[in-house]
């Protein structure tokens, strides 16, 4: 006998990188967790009908649409999940609370503080009736990442000293690799610094649960301008020759002050060769440290300061035992979780939220506190000073 559970019918708008990363959540987690809403892939939204259609079909989507306003107005939508540009997210996150839509939403938040001020508006007038909004700052999911917010929060490195955060890629080293949307401030906002930046900035003041107070900070575009890729400009591949310019940040460094008084340190970039995905994070306490990199997302590093000197030194935890933060869920111990398990993860906290008609976290005031972060250091790396975080 089947116990049917009351349906949470999806429509997503977008179906590239992240559309994908998505689609495989909302198809995983009702396998693998005991959810109180059954997910539903009802239409996925692009603005090409054949590929969209194509998408929808090898994503595991019902239905496609080439209008978001038609998807946002459908009475068969709970929720909207958004995974388009940045310049697009206002407009849609809006239209889908004001239609009592849930909405799930990339990161960042939006390009500009203005844009995250309404939407933040929108998702707190929205929570008063029920409808939940949540940013997709997926990277807190990673259990390694839970665990160390847990021995954090425990006391188990004493009192923060430092807080040290690198986001490393090179997917642009090469001065012909060709122009995107990431690389256009219009579409995206900034670069380096919103794209991978904010995961930083969100994931460090999560770990510590505490906000950053000023920063100052620097920005640089190394390449100016890329070709245009022949897909997008209507040129053969053969006649690719016209360029464009690059009008974002390549890469960003700042310090921080947080509200608690230590200090951060800060670092994104896309020309750091060699480097595919490498998120590090060390926090430095009074009674020990914790270090994290991405490439090696399984593993946290702890150092326990109570240990006799002879003894010093970091120590990997393997976090995939059941006790370990969403892990039980999975395989046996030692068999471990790749990227795809936060975009999962995310989806269960955030049907369970609904559900429990809960506030998902991180919320839109706290992808807005982001985005005050990415302004401060926009306007220091502008005026060559400290800047405070407006709030």
């Amino acid at each position: 006998m089947t116990h049917h559970k009351p349906a949470l019918r999806v429509g997503m708008i977008g179906y590239a990188f992240m559309g994908a990363a998505h689609s495989q959540a909302w198809r995983t987690a009702p396998r693998f967790f005991d959810l109180p809403l059954d997910p539903v892939m009802s239409v996925v939204c692009g603005r090409d009908t054949d590929r969209v259609a194509a998408a929808a079909e090898q994503l595991g989507w019902a239905s496609s649409s080439t209008s978001w306003e038609e998807v946002v107005a459908r009475e068969d939508i709970d929720l909207v999940d958004v995974c388009t540009p940045g310049n697009t997210h206002a407009e849609i996150a809006i239209a889908a609370l004001r239609a009592g839509k849930h909405v799930l939403c990339e990161k960042p938040l939006a390009n500009t503080v203005e844009e995250a001020e309404e939407m933040a508006a929108a998702a707190e007038e929205a929570a008063r009736g029920g409808t939940r909004a949540m940013v997709g700052f997926t990277y807190r999911r990673v259990p390694a990442i839970g665990l160390a917010r847990r021995m954090i929060a425990e006391g188990r490195i004493g009192e923060i000293r430092h807080v040290r955060a690198q986001y490393l890629q090179d997917w642009l080293v090469d001065p012909e690799a060709p122009l995107s949307w990431r690389l256009d401030k219009k579409l995206a906002g900034s670069g380096a610094l919103g794209d991978i930046g904010a995961h930083v900035v969100d994931l460090t003041q999560h770990l510590v649960g505490d906000t950053i107070a000023e920063v100052t900070g620097t920005l640089s575009t190394f390449v100016t301008e890329r070709p245009i890729a022949a897909s997008s400009s209507g040129l053969s591949a053969s006649a690719g020759t016209e360029r464009g310019p690059v009008t974002v940040d390549d890469a960003t460094a700042f310090l921080a002050r947080f509200e608690g008084g230590y200090l951060g340190v800060y670092e994104a970039t896309r020309f750091a060769t060699g480097r595919k995905n490498s998120i590090r994070i060390e926090i430095n306490g009074t009674r020990g440290s914790l270090a994290f990199d991405f490439e090696d997302m399984n593993v946290l590093e702890f150092h326990d300061g109570s240990i006799p000197d002879c003894e010093a030194g970091f120590r990997r935890i393997i976090v995939t035992e059941a006790d370990h933060p969403w892990v039980s869920a999975w395989w046996p111990p030692g068999h471990g979780l790749g990227y795809e398990h936060g975009f999962t993860h995310q989806v269960v906290d955030l049907t369970r939220a609904i559900a429990a008609g809960e506030q998902p976290a991180p919320s839109f005031a706290d992808g807005l506190q982001v985005q005050r972060v990415l302004a401060a250091v926009e306007a220091s790396a502008e005026h060559r000073r400290w800047e405070a975080v407006a709030g």
